[in-house]
């Protein structure tokens, strides 16, 4: 988010040099500077043996699965986050939350940072953003996200941590490789 105005004050914001981080907007009367803020989003791979859960939300991708996924909400930790969106969007419950890294969507100004976390309990009950919700074999959840290319990296971090070899992460399309 690029500020225009301050958020304190309401005054128009100039711009002023900040040393290395070149000219950015800042407040006279406040005598505060306002940084561009990305909005920061989780993506979650949640495991369960060798399952990964995967959604359908044709809203984000028409012909895609993704991911669990969601925003930081203000005041709360990042793998509070991911707890919540978990248990939101499908009704169970995860542990042993472990970050994979970030990437950036800079058409919507989103920080995306990406976990795995590991299924403690629970059965499925999606909430009503989520079509459809389903634990699927790891091995063929590439081939059925299509469309989130964020989501597929996330899923070969996975299958990275959990020692998976290419000829068994591909599976879908060493398939497709074999009927050609």
């Amino acid at each position: 988010m690029k500020y225009k105005f301050c958020p304190k004050c309401g005054t128009k914001l100039i711009m002023r040099d900040s040393w290395d981080e070149g000219k950015v907007p800042y407040c006279p009367a406040d005598d505060i500077m306002y940084f561009d803020l990305p909005k920061p989003c989780v993506v979650v791979a949640v495991i369960k043996d060798d399952q990964i859960l995967l959604m359908k939300q044709s809203y984000i991708f028409k012909d895609s699965k993704v991911l669990v996924s969601g925003y930081v909400t203000n005041g709360e930790t990042v793998e509070e986050t991911v707890v919540r969106e978990v248990k939101e969007e499908t009704g169970i419950t995860v542990d042993n939350i472990k970050y994979l890294g970030s990437d950036i969507v800079e058409k919507s100004e989103l920080l995306m940072l990406t976990y795995m976390a590991n299924y403690v309990k629970g059965e499925i009950k999606k909430s009503d953003e989520v079509e459809g919700v389903e634990w699927n074999n790891i091995e063929d959840a590439l081939c059925q996200m299509k469309e989130d290319k964020i989501g597929k990296r996330v899923v070969r971090k996975v299958l990275k941590e959990l020692g998976y070899k290419a000829d068994r992460v591909y599976r879908c399309e060493f398939k497709a490789m074999q009927e050609v």
